[in-house]
């Protein structure tokens, strides 16, 4: 559906996306995770034709957004992360007005709106002025205007940025909904969010794609040897003694647990080797209770910090605040 070549774009001196490569297939949620300024926002207005690139080419449905725009456009709906809303409208003014820029056919605009502002739960405001709204609500506005049209493809910008909490378990439920009959492709830089939504995910830092795969199988890549946490009721020469006796482990920390009478050991065991059972039938032949027993494995958190830490040998400079300072890109 969506496919990225050699993808590059600067600011002045300042590289914000450094030749992306990607494609996006039909029928799922899409995920892109990186920190502020990582570049997710610009390739997503490159990809709707809001922002030129410097260099590369973006093809929806085999056409060029930038030498067949219209063509390419009408498969997208867009929400940047700043919705462009006419706050003195009300929302079925505006959503009109949207949808006679989409050129919707008359024939069908007045049963379309109604589909979307129920799809997008309007109905009790879409009366009212938009600038009397919620940000919620607000956002709610944007998303249906991206939805008029019914296009292919619906990309979200920051979706769930500045809203309560109830408000991003609403936003994630209408997101999910959309996906049964649309492609949807997000950026965040909240993991909860993109592990709670997405089918998959690309990791973008400093303008280039690091990783690119499901939460599942980035996890297991990802997968180092395992740490096992104890709390043994006993002491450290004890405790000491009987993780001797314990097959795979590669190395051990034994310290004072703080706790009177009990020690805390960290284990370290083979890769995808699986011993916590070894381990409390061993500690219960030597009579030493254990009051913890747990097993820490890659997270979507861990991946992220992994892929997206200063490297100190790696464009040290540009890592440096862009002058013209594009907080957003």
């Amino acid at each position: 559906m969506i496919e990225v070549r050699n993808l590059v774009k600067y600011y002045g001196t300042h590289m914000a996306v450094d030749h992306l490569n990607f494609t996006i297939k039909k029928g799922q949620i899409y995920g892109f995770l990186g920190p502020n300024g990582a570049g997710k926002s610009t390739t997503m207005n490159i990809m709707t034709g809001y922002l030129g690139a410097t260099q590369g080419q973006v093809f929806i449905n085999g056409h060029d957004i930038l030498s067949e725009p219209y063509k390419a456009k009408k498969d997208i709906g867009y929400l940047p992360e700043q919705p462009p809303l006419y706050m003195d409208m009300t929302v079925l003014e505006y959503l009109k007005f949207v949808a006679a820029l989409k050129l919707i056919d008359k024939s069908i605009k007045s049963a379309q709106l109604d589909q979307v502002i129920s799809l997008v739960r309007l109905g009790p405001v879409k009366n009212r002025l938009i600038k009397n709204l919620s940000k919620g609500y607000r956002q709610r506005v944007g998303l249906a205007g991206a939805l008029i049209g019914f296009p292919e493809i619906i990309i979200l910008d920051e979706p769930t940025v500045g809203l309560d909490p109830q408000q991003i378990i609403e936003i994630r439920q209408l997101i999910r909904g959309l996906a049964k009959d649309h492609t949807v492709i997000l950026s965040s830089h909240i993991l909860s969010e993109v592990r709670e939504v997405c089918d998959h995910i690309m990791i973008i830092y400093q303008g280039k794609l690091v990783a690119s795969d499901t939460p599942e199988n980035l996890e297991q890549k990802m997968q180092g040897n395992e740490t096992i946490e104890l709390l043994v009721k006993g002491s450290p020469e004890q405790t000491g003694s009987v993780i001797r006796q314990l097959p795979s482990i590669l190395s051990s920390q034994i310290e004072d647990s703080g706790e009177a009478g009990c020690t805390k050991a960290l284990l370290t065991v083979k890769e995808q080797n699986d011993i916590r059972e070894d381990i409390f039938w061993t500690f219960c032949k030597n009579e030493l209770p254990l009051l913890r027993l747990a097993n820490t494995r890659t997270t979507l958190e861990d991946i992220f910090l992994e892929l997206t830490s200063s490297e100190s040998s790696r464009n040290n400079d540009s890592t440096k605040e862009d002058p013209t300072d594009e907080s957003n890109l």
